[in-house]
């Protein structure tokens, strides 16, 4: 009996303790509220495949460090039900490491469900094989789809609850959403689409999770749901429901890659305006899209064109680092809001017009707690304001932040952090192969065979739309047909020449007339549709015309965009020169390939036994496939793979597909800007760099995926290139700069200071190594008084004060990091009445 009552007792305790920190999660009209408490919450985007396990860790804890308090993450359907029933949450698919990695740094998960993600993913997150289900509509009030739609849902939701993942069970999730921008685009849907929503929010509720349902961009999200808001400003936002609190699921902290587009970011001093408005107007969740924008790996990007890199000038880069002073400032920014928390949350906003375009809003706390935000929201102009008897200088396109309503403790347009200039250092790929063998030791290679070379190879009458007969599982199809030409034909009665005309629903074609490459074109990311008009020659009898379709990533955004074709589908004619004669070939009788034989024979992990080394390396050919050994760059600096010299394919090292490389797509000339002016709103193509260079040159490899040595590289070169120039990028930090002006706010963490040292205290330059075994070798530039330029182009102004590089070089060199009143009693006083400023560039070494 003593015994069963140890049991008992033990069982009460073990349940009191697998419950005690459980949360209960609920919203008001406020904020989301965690166990009775309104929370403001700042959050960004993660999305675990674009990284690997190895660096999620390493960007959890940067997050965390840069104020996040939620991770937030989709859930890619097609990643993890590739086929249908059989499942994969392995390795970067790991979706349960991933939350329980967020949970361990104490960190809340936002999980995106969906099941439809857009991110610029492939077909939109949907597996391929949804699409032939028969009697399937997508995304609208169709049996089949929500029927599979809530098979998923419910097995994610389920899998979170096994692990006990729900904030209701003690674990870190707070918030998931379903569905995703569909009121971007349900008026397409007609009458059906309200009926769906209704019912999705329905399932989503049904599945009893404990923790809130959102919707982003549906302004008409049933009750619970509370609908959110995506953009680049969220400010002006309102919920449905009074009931509901003010939240921003997608600021986008930059804008996505293109192949043949330039390079788009996004200024800091924007980012941070539209982040600080959004809590001026009564805002309580935030979060970046994206914090950590990652890789597109093998064939995910979606689009189509999207690029590999999906950095998305996100706070932290593609290769994990912070990007300075973008992470740097908006550290600053959360921690300024977290000090007007308690205000915030106690209240709604009283808002004021201090002017034209100026505006105040205050919170007061029932203790009689006060904060402020002083906003110009003037393009060009900046102003002072009086504000409760105190004057303030507010520049244009800026919010001053008053934890005290009465003290600035930042202002988004005044970057206190300093800037990072990265680097890459090149090395040889194969720095150990014979410099004498100008052939190009160490590689070998496989011809792709140009037409039908699969025993899976099949005919059929006319045209067949791509994405219905490969089903997405390679990026290629081969459209072949042979035909006898008389030699009366009267096409040719010009000689052998004719022109072959070919349209395509996209995104490129290669065609082949007897074996030999006769002309190449791709579509765009504005328009992928292809038309063409080839100069051939044939011969009289028997001629081949070989057809190579390429997709570059599906569709991934729009109504019915699950509907939007590729390939082939004509016409497709030989048209005579100048006769007008002509023949339509579009019904004849094609052969079929899908996808390439050095795919099926196992190519990409690099272990067939086909490959060739000798003779002469082939270059600058089509249709080949390369193979190489190498060592892994020393050290533990982030690694890309620099192909310029190469045309377009894709890469593995060590079996893993890199994603598709395209370097010989350049940029359009126009567009971009040596500097861009952060006042007035941003668009995705405000700010664009890299005009007139290939959008994308270097692709990163994950460091996980390197051996010290022994580590193979596979190429697929599609167009043709040149192997031999690849070469090796590593990731450095080059030169380290702060710009700090006489009328900055204090450093962030002086407002714990009292009032007494506030006052005594002055605007501070910092500089800190990246790495803890670096320090400050040299002072590259110091200047106080009008200096100009930015990061790496500084320059003297009319006034500098002559002993400021030595004050500085005696302060910071041999030493991890430094810190320099900004003020004349430090640095002398080079122009009296004037506003200076300290710049300052370093190296670490």
């Amino acid at each position: 009996m003593r015994r069963r009552t140890e049991i008992l007792v033990l069982l009460i305790c073990l349940v009191i303790v697998t419950t005690s920190f459980a949360s209960t999660v609920t919203y008001d009209h406020r904020a989301i509220v965690i166990d009775g408490k309104r929370r403001v919450l700042i959050s960004g985007s993660i999305h675990y495949p674009r990284s690997t396990p190895e660096m999620w860790p390493d960007l959890i804890q940067k997050s965390k460090d840069g104020g996040l308090d939620v991770i937030e993450t989709y859930v890619f359907w097609n990643l993890h039900e590739p086929v249908r029933n059989q499942y994969n949450f392995e390795g970067r698919n790991d979706l349960v490491k991933f939350v329980k990695l967020v949970a361990e740094a104490g960190l809340y998960v936002h999980l995106r469900i969906g099941p439809y993600v857009c991110a610029e993913w492939n077909y939109g997150g949907f597996p391929l094989w949804l699409h032939f289900i028969p009697g399937i509509k997508f995304r609208t009030d169709n049996e089949p789809f929500k029927a599979e739609m809530q098979r998923f849902t419910a097995k994610i939701v389920e899998m979170m609850k096994q692990e006990k993942l729900y904030a209701s069970q003690g674990g870190p999730i707070i918030l998931s959403q379903i569905e995703n921008e569909y009121g971007n685009i349900d008026s397409a849907y007609g009458a059906a689409a309200k009926p769906y929503i209704k019912w999705a929010a329905g399932m989503a509720i049904s599945l009893d999770t404990g923790v809130p349902w959102v919707m982003c961009q549906q302004s008409d999200a049933p009750d619970p749901i509370i609908n959110t808001c995506n953009g680049f400003y969220c400010d002006q936002f309102t919920p449905n429901s009074n009931k509901k609190p003010k939240m921003w699921t997608e600021n986008w902290s930059g804008w996505f890659l293109s192949f043949g587009g330039t390079v788009p970011y996004r200024p800091v001093e924007d980012l941070a305006f539209a982040v600080a408005r959004f809590f001026q107007r009564g805002g309580t969740f935030q979060n970046y899209y994206m914090y950590h924008g990652g890789t597109n790996f093998d064939r995910t990007t979606g689009g189509p064109f999207i690029a590999t890199s999906y950095d998305y000038d996100a706070p932290i880069d593609e290769y994990g680092q912070v990007r300075q002073p973008k992470w740097g400032h908006l550290r600053d920014v959360h921690k300024a809001i977290k000090l007007c928390e308690e205000a915030l949350i106690a209240t709604d906003p009283k808002i004021s017009s201090l002017g034209p375009n100026l505006e105040a809003a205050v919170y007061k706390t029932g203790s009689g707690g006060c904060s402020a935000f002083l906003a110009n929201i003037d393009t060009k102009s900046d102003a002072t304001v009086n504000f409760n008897g105190n004057s303030y200088h507010l520049p244009a396109w800026s919010v001053s932040i008053l934890p005290d309503c009465k003290n600035v403790v930042l202002n988004t347009a005044k970057v206190n952090s300093m800037s990072v200039i990265p680097s890459f250092i090149h090395e040889s790929l194969n720095k150990n192969a014979d410099s004498t063998d100008s052939i190009g030791s160490g590689w070998s290679w496989i011809n792709e065979p140009v037409g039908i070379s699969k025993a899976s190879a099949f005919n059929k009458l006319g045209l067949l739309e791509q994405i219905n007969t490969t089903a997405d599982k390679s990026d290629y199809l081969w459209y072949s047909l042979s035909m006898n030409i008389k030699g009366d034909e009267p096409f040719l009665q010009d000689g052998s020449q004719t022109v072959l005309h070919v349209e395509s629903l996209g995104h490129g074609l290669h065609a082949f007339i007897n074996g030999k490459l006769a002309g190449s074109r791709t579509g765009n990311s504005d328009n992928a549709k292809v038309k063409v008009d080839i100069p051939i020659t044939v011969v009289p009898g028997k001629n081949t015309i070989d057809l190579l379709s390429l997709t570059v990533g599906l569709q991934n955004y729009g109504a019915f965009f699950d509907l939007s074709g590729a390939g082939i589908t004509g016409p497709v004619k030989l048209n005579g020169l100048s006769n007008g004669s002509s023949i339509d070939l579009s019904s004849q009788q094609w052969t079929y390939q899908v996808g390439l034989k050095g795919e099926d024979s196992g190519l990409p992990s690099g272990s067939s036994l086909e490959w060739v080394s000798q003779p002469a390396l082939p270059k600058n050919q089509p249709l080949i496939w390369y193979k190489t050994n190498f060592d892994a760059p020393t050290g533990n600096d982030p690694v890309a793979l620099d192909f310029m010299g190469m045309g377009k394919g894709e890469a593995w090292i060590n079996g893993q597909s890199i994603g598709r490389y395209w370097p010989a797509y350049i940029a359009s000339n126009s567009g971009c800007t040596d500097s861009c002016d952060y006042r007035g709103p941003y668009s995705a193509n405000k700010c664009r760099k890299n005009c007139g260079k290939p959008s994308q040159q270097l692709y990163h490899v994950p460091r996980s995926w390197l051996k010290p040595s022994g580590n193979i590289l596979v190429l697929f070169e599609e167009m043709g290139g040149d192997p031999t120039q690849l070469a090796f990028a590593t990731r450095k930090m080059g030169s380290l700069c702060s710009h700090v002006s006489d009328s900055h706010p204090l450093p962030m963490d002086m407002w714990g200071l009292d009032s007494k040292t506030r006052r005594a205290s002055n605007p501070t330059l910092s500089l800190s190594c990246p790495s803890p075994n670096q320090v400050i070798s040299s002072i590259k530039f110091a200047s106080f008084g009008t200096p100009l330029g930015t990061c790496g182009s500084f320059s003297h102004g009319r006034c500098s004060s002559a002993k400021a590089h030595s004050i500085v070089q005696k302060v910071c060199v041999g030493s991890t990091s430094c810190s320099i009143d900004v003020s004349t009693k430090t640095l002398g006083d080079p122009c009296k009445g004037v506003k200076k400023s300290l710049a300052v560039e370093v190296s670490c070494a």
